[in-house]
């Protein structure tokens, strides 16, 4: 098994970084959407029907599948023999900012219904806020893998 693996590597890391991009396209994306869904689709009728629809799309045939690929391939990489060494801090950040990240995918859906519902609560200036959450996670993962601290 190792040795498919270590055969894979380059496809793997290629595939896992092209669904990260794509998993962080929508992390970006999906606050700002409800951002204008708080603000401007009142102006508008039919604006709330469209921003569910463009906010359920984007969750799930963007964001949901590249959030499984980047765990699959990232796993993949970490059960690579000579890929990961557990001594050092930076694989340790690296996995708890992915935890985060994960659990921000998943507190993003959680709002996308409460809009479904009508029961959200948050303003615009919330989600700004939230917005710089997958930023600061980036910059964590990152610095992590590339400068290894």
């Amino acid at each position: 098994m190792s040795d498919l693996l270590i055969t894979l590597y380059p496809w793997t890391k290629a595939i896992h970084i092209m669904a990260v991009l794509s998993w962080m396209a929508g992390l970006f994306y999906l606050p700002r959407l409800f951002v204008y869904h708080l603000e401007k689709a009142e102006a508008v009728p039919e604006a709330p029907a469209i921003f569910f629809v463009m906010e359920e799309k984007l969750f799930r045939y963007i964001m949901h599948p590249a959030m499984i690929a980047t765990w699959i391939m990232g796993l993949m990489l970490v059960a690579t023999p000579g890929v990961v060494d557990w001594s050092w801090i930076w694989p340790w950040t690296k996995g708890v900012a992915v935890i985060a990240m994960t659990w921000f995918h998943f507190w993003l859906d959680w709002r996308r219904k409460d809009f479904l519902a009508e029961r959200i609560h948050l303003t615009g200036r919330h989600f700004r806020m939230m917005n710089e959450v997958p930023t600061i996670l980036m910059i964590v993962i990152v610095l992590s893998v590339v400068v290894k601290f």
